[in-house]
């Protein structure tokens, strides 16, 4: 029971320990965007692939995928997946606002 007890303990505070893993409470570092398709691809899961600043890393690079493909193509990509990227990765919703930030990048 000593061993168990021990064990729980130890469980429990690894959890409030990893919990705060990867948060900042700094708010003097708070990000501008110019629109709410930046802030969703700044804040998911885009700028693991893609990078913040659209530069491409496992993903390819947006710098200048508006010249490239129409908002709709775009936001199609965005809501089925293509070659390694997964479908929705964000709602539907989001995913519009993210097609039009990106259809700007030119």
């Amino acid at each position: 029971m000593k061993i168990k007890m021990g064990m729980i303990s130890v469980l429990a505070l690894s959890s409030l320990i990893f919990a705060g893993c990867g948060q900042s409470n700094d708010d003097s570092k708070t990000e501008e965007y110019s629109s709410k398709g930046e802030k969703i691809f700044k804040n998911n899961s885009c700028v693991g692939c893609h990078g913040k600043d659209l530069d491409g890393a496992s993903g390819p690079s947006l710098k200048k995928v508006g010249a490239k493909m129409s908002e709709a193509d775009i936001e199609k990509i965005i809501n089925e997946g293509k070659g390694s990227m997964p479908s929705k990765v964000v709602d539907e919703k989001e995913a519009k606002e993210v097609a039009k930030w990106l259809a700007e990048q030119k």
